[in-house]
């Protein structure tokens, strides 16, 4: 069995592979078109984490102590249930209003963080409990930045000048919980991504290869559509992202007012929730980033986990609550190990 790495020695679980021994760390995101196999942490506000490592190899299974997490009893809200519907009736009031479009509304779950706990080993049983296709975890201790994320969601793909994301918007139980309002969302936020894309991308080159498909994962189905174009001469990482970033899905649209809505509805930072966190192997110009949702970050002492929908005219208060309970169900019972 391979024996564990220190809890304070950082390392990154990103696409598949173990990234090792940091050798550099910078905000410029200019440096992830430069060289060398690159570890990305974009919170959703505060400035990018890029952590280059030397030693990259497959990912190997967990060699550490299991996860032991919070008592599922210990979760506290940032928003109650009551606050979070006033959330939902002041933004169906906006758009009546015609100030904006769509706006996700979300809210941070918190409890102790385990004084012997490991971002690494809840990565691990993330892993177990929760496969997801982009699923991260970067610790990096020198930073404060401790990630373990199970997102299903693709923010960010690159190979060569060929760049692609795909957005989830549609969120049920089963395939026949997904309505009308759910397949309006999507293509609104599609028409975004586009725009997005196309500012970046060259003209003609934006395209949707895969609308509103259908994505089975633990305890729910998703909505997915896939947005494709090619950049533009000159542009690269830090031009792209900060074209697309933050990710539409997560934001609303039209993006800036939807941004002033969170922030005044929102009663604490969203920290790395509905960032961006993924590789990038900039000698291939190659690399992937996930939208930071479904996932675990660790501040002041306490192990937090975001939560939301996006809101449009045909929102239900109680519905978007219900919502924000079931997206959070599974994954609070793997993080306090309860569902095993």
């Amino acid at each position: 069995m391979p024996r564990p790495i220190a809890t304070d020695v950082p390392l990154a679980v990103v696409g598949g592979r173990l990234a090792t021994d940091l050798v550099d760390l910078t905000d410029d995101l200019a440096a992830l078109d430069s060289s060398g196999f690159w570890a990305v942490v974009l919170p959703f506000g505060g400035p990018p984490i890029c952590a280059r490592f030397a030693h990259v190899r497959p990912a190997r299974p967990w060699p550490g102590p299991l996860w032991k997490g919070p008592a599922a009893d210990t979760w506290i809200s940032s928003l109650s249930e009551d606050a979070f519907k006033a959330g939902v009736r002041a933004i169906r009031a906006s758009i009546a209003a015609g100030d904006v479009y769509q706006v996700n509304l979300t809210r941070r779950l918190s409890a102790p963080m385990p004084v012997d706990g490991d971002v690494a080993a809840l990565g691990a049983a993330l892993a177990e409990g929760n496969p997801a296709p982009y699923s991260a975890v970067v610790r990096i201790p020198s930073t404060g930045c401790q990630v373990a994320s199970a997102s299903p969601e693709r923010f960010l793909w690159r190979n060569g000048d060929l760049v692609s994301s795909a957005p989830i918007k549609g969120t049920a139980s089963e395939p026949t919980g997904l309505t009308d309002k759910d397949r309006a969302e999507n293509v609104m936020i599609v028409d975004l991504v586009r725009n997005d894309l196309g500012r970046v991308c060259e003209y003609g080159s934006v395209t949707v290869p895969a609308l509103l498909a259908l994505e089975h994962h633990p305890g729910l189905v998703h909505l997915v559509s896939t947005v494709s174009g090619r950049l533009r001469r000159g542009c690269g990482w830090a031009e792209a992202i900060a074209a697309t970033f933050p990710p539409g899905s997560v934001t609303g649209a039209p993006k800036l007012a939807a941004l002033q809505h969170i922030a005044s509805l929102e009663p604490v930072p969203r920290g790395v929730y509905c960032g961006a966190v993924g590789w990038v192997d900039a000698d291939r110009q190659q690399g992937d980033l996930n939208v930071a949702i479904r996932t675990f970050w660790v501040e002041e002492g306490r192990l937090h986990f975001g939560t939301g929908g996006g809101i449009t005219w045909g929102s239900d208060p109680d519905d978007e609550w219900a919502e924000t309970e079931l997206k959070a169900r599974h994954l609070l019972r793997v993080a306090s190990g309860s569902w095993r």
